[in-house]
């Protein structure tokens, strides 16, 4: 599966996966959902986001945990 919308950089928040080269890590809009926080009320918090940044972020938080352990 492509994904689109994360980059990893070494050089980068120490090579976290992020949203479209901006410093906000996947893992923190995965987070924020899992708080309870809609789509819409992550991109209020992060202006730069788009509903489609969000939802590919669920999408790669999904295929990462998906894999075995050893392949994280």
């Amino acid at each position: 599966m492509a994904f689109e919308r994360i980059t990893v950089n070494a050089e980068q928040m120490g090579g976290e996966p992020c949203i479209r080269g901006l410093r906000i890590p996947v893992a923190t809009v995965v987070a924020m959902i899992n708080d309870g926080m809609s789509a819409g009320e992550v991109v209020s918090a992060f202006p730069e986001l788009e509903t489609a940044d969000v939802e590919e972020a669920l999408r790669y938080g999904g295929a990462a945990a998906a894999k075995p352990a050893g392949e994280r």
